[in-house]
C-alpha cells in the first residue's frame, strides 16, 4: 500500500489500558499477532515470561522459565512474531535468539557470545524484513547484524562512535514497508535510518528534554503512513515524527484503569482505600516506557513498564490527494494571522 500524498491529522486520543500488576509485571516489549492476540514480554529479577493477551483485556496464559538451558530465558529484551506466529526473543544475558511457538513450545535458537561476525554481545532489538530475515541489534558490539531465521549471517554494519553509521549501545529497531531500517541509538540519543544494505540515509534527535530531543531512546517504529514513533524512555514519553523526521506530537500518558484492574479492585478493599487517598494525576503518566508497536487499525501500543500496563492510543488521520494539499509554506504554525 503506497504512502499517502498528505495527511489530515484529526487527533490521536487515548483509547484504553491493558494489563495490570501481577499479570503484566514490567512489560518490556510487545509483539502483535495476526490472530488478534498480543504477546507481552515481561522481565524482572527471577522472572522472564511471555504473556498472551487480547485487545479485550483477556489473559491467554503465559510461558517462560528462567535458566540458561535451551528453551529458557534469563534477561530477555525484544520479541517479534513471524507470519506463522512463531515468536523470536532476544536474550542479552544468554547472547542468543530463541524461537518458540505461540503456545510456548521451544523450537530452536542461535547465537553465541563474541565480537566476531555472527557472534553477539548483549543482543537487544529485533525486526523482520519483508523476507522474514531478522535484524538483530548487537548492542555491546555497537552494530547491527542480519540473519536468516536459522541463524545464518547475511550482513552486518556499524562500529562504536557517534558518526554516521556508528552506534553507542543501540537498542530498538524497526523496518518500514519500503525496507529501510531505523535504529534507536541509545547512548547517542538519536535515531538513525539506513537502507536495507546498511547505507546511511539520515539521523535525527540529540540529547535533551525538548521536542525532538531524546534521553536514552529505547525503541522506534514506523506506521503505514510513514510516521515515526520513538520511545523516549528517559523523558517518560513517546514522540511522533513525520516521514521526514519533523516533530509532530508527544504522548506522556493518559491512562485509566484497565478492565482487569477494575475487576481486581472491586474485590480488594485495601487497594481501593490506597487509591482513594492518592493523587490520580501522576497515575495517568507513562513511567519508563520501553517499547512501542502499531497495527493496521491505527492503534499505538506503549509498554508502560514502570506501571505494569500497556497504554493504547488511536490514530485519527485522513489520507489526502495532491489537489487537497497545498505546497510547503514558510510558516508551520496553525495560527496564521
Amino acid at each position: 500500500m503506497p504512502r499517502p500524498y498528505g495527511l489530515l491529522r484529526a487527533g490521536f486520543p487515548y483509547l484504553k489500558s491493558l494489563g495490570m500488576r501481577r499479570l503484566t509485571n514490567f512489560p518490556i516489549d510487545i509483539a502483535l499477532g495476526s490472530d488478534g492476540w498480543m504477546y507481552v514480554l515481561c522481565r524482572q529479577d527471577g522472572t522472564a515470561l511471555v504473556r498472551k493477551y487480547s485487545f479485550e483485556d483477556e489473559d491467554g496464559g503465559n510461558f517462560g522459565e528462567v535458566g540458561d538451558d535451551e528453551g529458557k530465558l534469563q534477561w530477555p529484551v525484544s520479541i517479534i512474531a513471524d507470519s506463522e506466529e512463531n515468536l523470536f526473543i532476544s536474550d542479552e544475558a544468554l547472547n542468543r535468539i530463541s524461537c518458540f511457538s505461540s503456545d510456548g513450545e521451544f523450537i530452536s535458537s542461535f547465537g553465541e557470545y563474541g565480537v566476531e561476525k555472527g557472534q553477539l554481545d548483549r543482543p537487544a532489538g529485533l525486526a523482520f524484513d519483508a523476507e522474514e530475515n531478522i535484524y538483530v541489534v548487537d548492542s555491546k558490539n555497537h552494530r547491527l547484524q542480519k540473519f536468516t531465521k536459522n541463524g545464518e549471517l547475511i550482513l552486518g554494519w556499524g562500529s562504536h562512535g557517534d558518526g554516521e553509521g556508528q552506534f553507542d549501545l543501540p537498542w530498538g529497531i524497526t523496518v518500514d514497508e519500503l525496507g529501510d531500517v531505523y535504529v534507536a541509538d541509545w547512548r547517542n540519543d538519536r535515531v538513525q535510518k539506513f537502507t536495507s544494505d546498511g547505507d546511511f540515509i539520515m539521523e535525527f534527535g540529540h540529547s535533551g528534554a525538548g521536542n525532538g530531543e531524546f534521553n536514552r531512546p529505547t525503541d522506534v517504529t514506523v506506521d503505514m503512513d510513514g510516521d515515526i514513533y520513538v520511545c523516549d524512555r528517559g523523558n517518560n514519553r513517546v514522540q511522533l515524527f513525520n516521514a521526514e523526521a519533523g516533530y509532530v506530537d508527544k504522548f506522556v500518558g493518559d491512562a485509566t484503569l484497565s478492565q482487569v484492574a477494575r475487576e481486581y479492585m472491586m474485590t480488594n478493599a485495601s487497594p481501593n482505600r490506597i487509591r482513594d487517598m492518592a493523587v490520580l494525576e501522576p497515575q495517568k503518566l507513562l513511567r519508563q516506557p520501553r517499547s512501542i508497536a502499531v497495527n493496521s487499525d491505527g492503534h499505538l501500543f506503549i509498554t508502560d513498564t514502570g506501571s505494569y500496563r500497556i497504554q493504547v492510543y488511536q490514530k485519527e488521520a485522513i489520507h489526502l490527494e495532491p489537489h487537497q494539499f497545498a505546497p510547503p509554506m514558510r510558516s508551520v504554525t496553525l495560527h496564521q494571522e
